[in-house]
């Protein structure tokens, strides 16, 4: 097994970036006699895997009950006997909390307890080398994308932290959609020593002009938070980056959110639209912040933080005016009483699974119409600093 681990370890150090899964494939067929090797990546809209050996072949879609689709779900390696021929072993691809999709080895015999536990972490390696070598090369986006990104979406996916992240206090996760249209609304976070830093944004517009607006905010805030500021400077220094580049006709509803993740207290800046709502055992209730005004309205803005306590269990979600005021055919809006349906459904879900489940019942409550408006889900698993977790 060691040696396994040691042909693993200087495949992904020597393989070049667009290389990497041939690298580890050529690596395991020598170590472990693997007969097949492939990766299978989630894509945008988390609906299916695609293989990045061959974009084309798909280990179905996310919302079937197959060996690769509880594996991903599940986050653990899962044995596939595939009638009668080489034993395939499914293992999660997941760096830091991002769940990227799913390792496929195929061996000729029936693994041991060990070889399964060697693959699940060659798994983890190969996760976080991948996620590294999606900055240098586009070959894992294409696999990802089932259709073309609009210049929008594509400015929005660039933008994103990730898609997930995990620590011992909390599970956070987050998801866009129309996936390959979006235009304004966003979501970005930081995980920093003691605390939790989180944004939301309910943008502006639509198309190109949102996704420039966007990405201006988020990149004011970025510089007021690297730079050691609260959430009050963050607010105000984007606000006055909106304001003195668009004088007032261009404002960005705002949500900041900061976590002290050894006491769970929170504290936010309610700067717009986008609505917190907690799920307490099967009770749902909006979180009552004071709103203040979006970033960038009026110049020299000025903002207060307001406080609140998460318990060990509790879940927050966060969600922009496309979810909660989506009103398809004249329908009452999704927020009023469906949507709170379709969050307490999510209790026995990873925050992972919960976005996808309130993404999955939006698109369903619009029936065979089109989202009018971008929607941003984010979700948060406080687990408390033991790492409670009751899911």
């Amino acid at each position: 097994m060691s040696d396994a681990l040691a042909a693993m370890s200087r495949a992904l150090r020597e393989a070049p970036p667009d290389q990497v899964v041939e690298a580890v494939d050529r690596a395991l067929r020598s170590a472990l006699d693997a007969v097949r090797v492939d990766v299978f990546l989630a894509d945008y809209r988390i609906s299916g895997l695609w293989s990045v050996l061959d974009p084309e072949l798909s280990a179905g879609s996310l919302s079937g009950q197959g060996a690769a689709q509880r594996c991903f779900s599940g986050q653990r390696p899962v044995l596939d006997p595939h009638d009668g021929g080489p034993l395939r072993v499914w293992a999660p691809l997941t760096a830091w909390g991002e769940r990227l999709g799913v390792f496929l080895v195929e061996l000729a015999g029936g693994p041991d307890h060990p070889t399964v536990d060697l693959i699940a972490d060659l798994a983890v390696d190969l996760a976080t080398t991948l996620r590294a070598a999606d900055r240098e090369t586009d070959r894992y986006r294409r696999t990802r994308r089932r259709e073309r990104l609009s210049m929008a979406a594509e400015m929005q996916w660039e933008l994103l932290p990730g898609r997930s992240v995990t620590n011992e206090a909390f599970l956070l996760a987050g998801q866009l959609e129309p996936a390959y249209s979006v235009g304004g609304d966003h979501f970005d976070w930081s995980v920093d020593p003691g605390r939790l830093t989180l944004t939301v944004l309910n943008g502006a517009g639509t198309g190109l002009a949102a996704a420039m607006l966007t990405a201006l905010t988020v990149n004011a805030i970025r510089n007021a938070r690297r730079s050691g500021g609260g959430l009050v400077e963050q607010a105000e220094l984007a606000s006055d980056t909106l304001f003195y580049q668009h004088r007032g006709q261009r404002h960005v509803a705002t949500l900041l959110l900061s976590v002290d993740t050894a006491t769970g207290r929170a504290r936010a800046v309610d700067a717009g639209s986008p609505r917190v709502l907690r799920l307490r055992g099967s009770t749902i209730e909006r979180i009552a912040l004071e709103p203040q005004l979006p970033l960038g309205m009026f110049a020299e803005t000025r903002y207060t933080v307001q406080e609140f306590d998460l318990l060990p269990g509790d879940r927050l979600f966060v969600v922009s005016d496309g979810v909660y005021d989506a009103q398809p055919g004249g329908q009452e809006a999704y927020g009023e009483r469906a949507m709170a349906r379709s969050m307490r459904s999510t209790r026995l879900q990873p925050a992972t699974e919960a976005v996808g489940t309130v993404m999955r019942e939006l698109f369903a409550y619009h029936a065979d119409t089109d989202l009018r408006d971008d929607a941003v889900v984010v979700c948060l698993d406080w687990c408390g600093p033991g790492g409670w977790r009751a899911r």
